[in-house]
């Protein structure tokens, strides 16, 4: 089921219906939908190499806004929705996980799962769900999901189609080691601070 819905979502890239269909899905892949956005951002950007950022910029935009809608799922009806999303989207031991993640450091925490490929959606009705601060759910998204989109979007503007193997083989790898960067960077920072 997981692959007919990947081809679905490829199949916009060769319609008129790209950009729109990008949108959604990114919205939709931050609360629910099980397919990320990347696929269809790459067969975009490829396509049409010059708008790479163009569409780089809807998918975080869009992105950051289904992880709103996310956290508001959480927030306001998980009573309602717990069932659907515990049979169907992430698994009870992944949000007990989460929240216990969300009490170390909860920007940390979304802006590691905004970046790498750690399925976003159950950060963001958790984050709901846990009552974490809207502001650091937004902050960390907008910074983590415009990294890795622009990362992408900005490999395929330079170097075309020649790049796409090499995404496809280490991209996850990459974005795990960009998201290490960061946690060092801001423990540096930190430490600085003190001193």
């Amino acid at each position: 089921m997981i692959r007919k819905l990947y081809d679905w979502v490829l199949s916009w890239a060769d319609t008129k219906y790209g950009v729109p269909a990008l949108a959604l899905v990114s919205f939709a892949e931050s609360s629910f939908f099980p397919v990320p956005p990347d696929p269809l951002l790459m067969a975009l950007s490829l396509g049409k190499p010059k708008k790479a950022f163009w569409f780089a910029f809807v998918c975080s935009a869009m992105s950051v806004l289904g992880g709103i809608a996310g956290y508001f799922i959480g927030w306001a009806l998980w009573d309602l929705l717990s069932n659907f999303f515990f049979t169907y989207v992430f698994t009870p031991e992944a949000f007990d996980y989460v929240g216990t993640m969300y009490q170390q450091n909860e920007f940390l925490t979304i802006l590691g799962a905004a970046i790498t490929p750690i399925p976003y959606k159950v950060f963001t009705v958790t984050a709901g769900v846990f009552h974490i601060s809207l502001i650091s759910l937004i902050l960390a998204s907008a910074i983590g999901r415009s990294a890795r989109f622009f990362i992408e979007a900005g490999l395929i503007y330079f170097f075309g189609e020649r790049i796409r193997s090499f995404i496809d083989k280490y991209f996850n790898l990459l974005l795990i080691l960009f998201f290490i960067l960061i946690v060092m960077g801001v423990i540096v920072v930190k430490f600085l601070l003190k001193h």
